[in-house]
């Protein structure tokens, strides 16, 4: 199974096309490193749940494709069906699995949100903990209405404005994405009919109605058998067997007793083990008397020491004796890592309630500050590809003669440090806007993130003063190069006393005398 790992549940309205289905579910499947776990149909509710689990990037591409092909394939105005609903893909969660966060899977959300809104023009909406609003954090409060409710909202009130796309439905409707913490769908049938029961235990069992916390339920009528529909927000700390009692109990309030129950999608182990534990009574169990458990620790030993392997694999490959990669990479690296330290401390600065004032700032700073570190990544490669070429050619120019490839070779590797200096300076006018707005406690970092940032332009500078030496020295590519690295040197120079200035006055930081 692949590391870092991300689970993905989309819920879409169409349950009664199979076809629309299966060609939704092969949207996800062709997205490589991504696996479906579990698919459930329901034809009263219309409405279909696939669960698939993959690394984050291949996990958002395949949530963007499905979310196009229901897009493309379900209108609905056309749509019926028991449960609440304002999209042909109607909510999209992230959940982090392993080795992910939650702000990562908020990340997800909103990179998604932005690209469905622009690529397919959909309303979306953020939820739980990607929400912008407190009041969006409920599922419940965004679908109010639904879609013909929201056809019209959305167009003069401004409440109902979404985070990303147009003010206005297409038959697509609206899409609500988030990240949030692991939720079990669970319906309990009853042996009745009258749904008015099931909608009067309902309202005693969910939270919003005064009762259990992380309860949300509604009754419906489904198969020709009331149903109390659930959603168990936080299994921890209102437990499945309780919520299973207490409807048993408010149905025998009515007359009536529990048919049979059933599972939308999948739920995790802890809590079936937790349910088993409390209805066996098992006071002293600890989870360290389960067989597969004690297995798994032994099976993730070896996968872990891979991963940490992998995670020097540049560096060790940066100690060999080859001559790709070397100082070039090394100074893309350098800017990586500054980019890295400047999403990490607006990322840090968000968590905290009080900097609500400047989240949009941070959110801005941290997607361009992983655009730029993704960037800055591609150029460690594309450096040593560019040597390697050149020295191809270097070894073909002599036996052919071919001028032309020769110079493209060269301006090639000298176009690759130049772009680590420029995107290096913006990494660096990032800091000066972090450092502005953060906490103080991370102000070291980005003080950290600028000395690295120098590094990485000092690095690229040596890189392209020695490469256009292959030029003859009148030559207008070489006098162009060193001209743009000494203006990027000289827009450094400004930056980093700006920096400076905002670290030891709002932090107080001692820095180096070579600083």
């Amino acid at each position: 199974m692949l590391f870092p790992l991300v689970e993905c549940i989309p819920n879409f309205s169409e349950a009664r096309r199979q076809d629309v289905v299966d060609a939704i579910q092969q949207s996800i499947q062709k997205v490589p490193n991504v696996y479906v776990l579990d698919r459930h149909s329901d034809t009263d509710h219309n409405r279909t749940v696939i669960t698939f689990v993959g690394s984050p990037s291949a996990v958002e591409e395949a949530a963007f494709q499905a979310i196009a092909t229901a897009a493309r394939l379900i209108d609905l105005n056309l749509h019926t069906g028991e449960h609440p609903r304002i999209g042909a893909t109607d909510v999209v969660p992230f959940v982090p699995i392993y080795d992910v966060s939650m702000q990562e899977c908020v990340e997800m959300a909103r990179r998604l949100g932005r690209r469905v809104a622009e690529e397919l023009e959909i309303p979306v909406y953020l939820y739980e903990e990607a929400a912008t609003r407190e009041d969006r954090r409920n599922l419940e409060n965004i679908r109010r209405g639904e879609y013909e409710g929201l056809r019209v909202e959305i167009t003069d009130n401004p409440d109902r404005v979404p985070d990303f796309g147009p003010c206005q439905l297409g038959p697509a409707g609206a899409t609500v994405i988030g990240a949030r913490q692991p939720l079990i769908a669970f319906n309990v049938y009853l042996n009745t009919d009258d749904v008015s029961i099931a909608q009067k235990i309902a309202r005693a069992v969910r939270n919003s109605s005064g009762g259990l916390h992380y309860v949300k339920a509604l009754g419906v009528l489904v198969g020709g058998r009331a149903q109390v529909s659930m959603n168990l927000t936080n299994f921890r700390q209102t437990t499945l067997e309780r919520v299973v009692e207490m409807v048993r109990r408010e149905a025998a309030r009515y007359g009536t007793t529990i048919h049979h129950s059933e599972l939308v999608g999948l739920i995790p182990q802890e809590a079936l083990i937790n349910a088993a534990v409390w209805y066996l009574q098992l006071d002293s169990f600890e989870p360290s008397q389960i067989l597969e458990y004690q297995l798994q620790k032994v099976l993730k030993l070896e996968p872990q020491q891979r991963l940490s392997d992998q995670r020097y694999e540049f560096l060790n490959e940066l100690a060999t004796g080859k001559p790709t990669p070397a100082g070039g990479s090394a100074s893309a690296y350098a800017g990586a890592a500054a980019a890295a330290l400047v999403a990490m401390a607006a990322r840090i600065t968000l968590q905290k309630k009080n900097r609500t004032s400047v989240s949009n700032q941070l959110w801005e700073i941290i997607e361009q500050a992983e655009a730029l570190r993704s960037q800055l990544i591609s150029a460690i490669t594309r450096d040593a590809e560019a040597y390697q070429h050149y020295l191809q050619v270097l070894k073909r120019s002599k036996e052919v003669g071919s001028q032309i490839e020769y110079t493209s070779a060269i301006l090639e590797i000298i176009r690759v440090p130049l772009e680590v200096a420029q995107r290096t300076i913006e990494v660096l006018e990032m800091i000066v806007r972090t450092a502005a707005i953060c906490l103080p406690a991370v102000l070291g970092d980005l003080g950290s993130a600028m000395a690295l940032a120098r590094s990485a332009l000092i690095g690229a500078g040596i890189n392209i003063r020695e490469n256009v030496k292959l030029f003859p020295e009148d030559s207008q590519y070489a006098q162009s190069a060193v001209s743009d690295i000494r203006n990027l040197e000289s827009r450094f120079l400004g930056l980093e006393k700006q920096i400076k200035s905002i670290l030891q006055e709002r932090g107080n930081l001692t820095l180096p005398d070579i600083l």
